[in-house]
């Protein structure tokens, strides 16, 4: 569960977002004042935070550049002030993303993601940590090997390609547009000689008990899909 702290004045967006974005393994705090915020993140280990720039008593610039000069932790902008000064500022002093407002939380979810994904590069900070052995399914990138129950499975590179995609993002709901966005359907290498949708179904009927009724890689109406064992 990745778990973000929040400071926005306006309880309904926060409670819209909070709602929303909890279906994405995303857990949200949100603290309407910033002086009760920043103290939150004094004492709490949270992976990102989210940060409105006009709020009471004391300006969200100023917030960000406390947050920054004491602590590494990811910081999205989410700010109806869209002047170039703002964003510009914002970047400036650390901010690590600017997402001007209104927006669709999807774009939110999908910059989240992002941002983090840089993070644990930089870093090399893995934020959704769980023990290798609770896992069914192991994923062996050196080899290029998919197990399950320490069983190598036999796969297409295609399959491979996909479903060491999903396992690599355990427990999150994932979209087709995010697949298509991360893996090059096109590339020779892999030899795409189906749909996403062909594919997906190849991988169920290697790995699921009943592939008419998928327990590890299933699909969620209207969002994607997502993988969990």
């Amino acid at each position: 569960m990745i778990k973000i702290a929040m400071i926005e004045d306006d309880a309904e967006l926060a409670s819209m977002l909070i709602e929303y974005l909890k279906d994405f393994n995303i857990e949200i705090e949100n603290f309407e004042d910033p002086f009760i915020g920043l103290g939150a993140l004094s004492i709490k280990k949270y992976d990102l935070l989210i940060l409105d720039l006009t709020l009471p008593g004391m300006d969200g610039l100023d917030v960000c550049k406390e947050v920054v000069s004491k602590s590494d932790i990811p910081v999205i902008i989410s700010s109806a002030r869209s002047s170039i000064v703002d964003k510009v500022g914002s970047l400036k002093i650390g901010a690590d993303d600017y997402l001007p407002k209104p927006y669709d939380p999807r774009e939110l979810e999908v910059r989240i993601k992002a941002v983090l994904r840089r993070y644990e590069k930089q870093t090399g900070k893995n934020l959704n940590p769980k023990e290798k052995e609770s896992y069914l399914f192991s994923l062996d990138l050196d080899k290029k090997e998919i197990r399950k129950n320490s069983k190598v499975i036999r796969l297409t590179a295609a399959e491979y390609v996909l479903l060491s995609f999903f396992i690599q993002k355990r427990g999150f709901i994932i979209s087709r547009e995010d697949l298509l966005d991360e893996i090059n359907f096109e590339h020779e290498e892999y030899n795409f000689d189906g749909s996403l949708a062909v594919i997906i179904n190849r991988i169920r009927k290697k790995i699921e008990e009943d592939p008419k009724k998928p327990k590890y890689l299933q699909t969620i109406r209207g969002m994607g899909y997502k993988f969990s064992d």
